[in-house]
């Protein structure tokens, strides 16, 4: 169980949630870990194995309290809306904000982006010396984020995010050990065509999956974005949220289980389309190097406290939604100082 702010996390199996006069209580195990008041929460996150009690259920409703519920993996999978649950009006500004004024978010996401971008970069520098293709991208990320202070349209946003994605994916090789027998040639998709491209993009996808339950459970559109054109059957605002976490989170995990020798070349299948992708063994292996990266505790850039790197698309969720509220004079992207 944690308490952030306004919202409450529990993650423990098989933790029970009931109402005492006006307060919250959980219990593990049959006894009481925690005793809140309910008017201090807005939100309440279940992950897997949590049992409500129906009079909390009933009582949360009433009081407009936000209880979503998701497994224990973070997939999404619905929540308690109340007579008058507010979300209506957060989704309005949400689809304003999106059609007349994008760009101070959009800005923000692709600002963290490329610092993310760069400092995977820098940290190879520190790691193994100096190395001309690299710092020549570091460079170029450096000019791209002058550029995007003076980016006043979205497409001149987006323009500097591709030209940044492009300098960064044009080192990236460079990343990868040579002892590793993997090559990669830039960054391709749909459908990817190389191990690291394949790697790559199963971890956006599963990540991007996470932010869109993530968005869901806040009472947010997860395919009304500000980056990310709306288009049919794609979750706009989970991708938006995802260039936060592609060169922190996924890239670099993707980097620890290729240059340690845990995923090896011979782990994919190339199909007759010419699409690569993991076998059932390492796509298990992926999996577990994912959950593992889930439990692992950092502080928060923004909030200042410790909190698990699986409750990151959950808590950005909630700033988004505070700032598109005016709770926020900013949405703070996520970035690791």
């Amino acid at each position: 169980m944690r308490k952030l702010q306004n919202t409450l996390y529990i993650t423990t199996q098989g933790s029970y949630l009931h109402k005492e006069r006006e307060t919250l209580v959980v219990e593990q195990e049959r006894k009481k870990v925690a005793q809140l008041p309910v008017h201090s929460i807005g939100h309440i996150f279940c992950f897997g194995n949590v049992l409500v009690s129906p009079f909390l259920l009933g009582f949360c409703g009433e009081n407009n309290v936000n209880l979503a519920f998701f497994t224990e993996n973070g997939r999404y999978l619905g929540r308690l809306q109340g007579r008058q649950s507010g979300n209506v009006l957060l989704r309005r500004v949400q689809y304003r904000v999106s059609e007349q004024n994008p760009v101070p978010i959009a800005r923000n996401i692709i600002a963290a982006k490329i610092q993310a971008s760069k400092r995977v970069l820098q940290r190879q520098i520190r790691n193994y010396g100096e190395n001309a293709a690299i710092q020549s991208a570091v460079d170029a990320l450096n000019i791209s984020l002058r550029q995007l202070k003076g980016a006043a349209e979205l497409d001149v946003v987006r323009g500097i995010e591709g030209d940044a994605a492009a300098r960064y994916f044009g080192a990236f090789r460079q990343l990868l050990s040579e002892k590793s027998g993997f090559s990669f040639d830039g960054r391709n998709r749909r459908p990817p065509r190389d191990g690291v491209n394949a790697l790559l993009s199963f971890v956006y996808s599963i990540l991007g999956k996470d932010i869109s339950g993530a968005l869901q459970g806040v009472g947010l559109d997860p395919q009304v974005g500000f980056l990310h054109a709306d288009r049919p059957g794609r979750d706009s605002l989970a991708q938006d949220i995802l260039e936060e976490f592609r060169a922190w989170w996924a890239d670099r995990l993707v980097l620890s289980l290729i240059n340690r020798g845990q995923i090896k070349p011979q782990d994919f299948v190339t199909e007759a389309s010419g699409a690569v992708s993991l076998k059932a063994e390492a796509r298990k292996l992926l999996f577990q190097a994912l959950q593992a990266k889930k439990q692992e505790k950092i502080v928060h850039p923004f909030l200042g406290e410790e909190v698990e790197i699986g409750l990151l698309p959950y808590i950005q969720a909630m700033l988004l939604a505070r700032h598109l509220r005016g709770d926020l004079a900013e949405y703070p992207p996520f970035l690791m100082r």
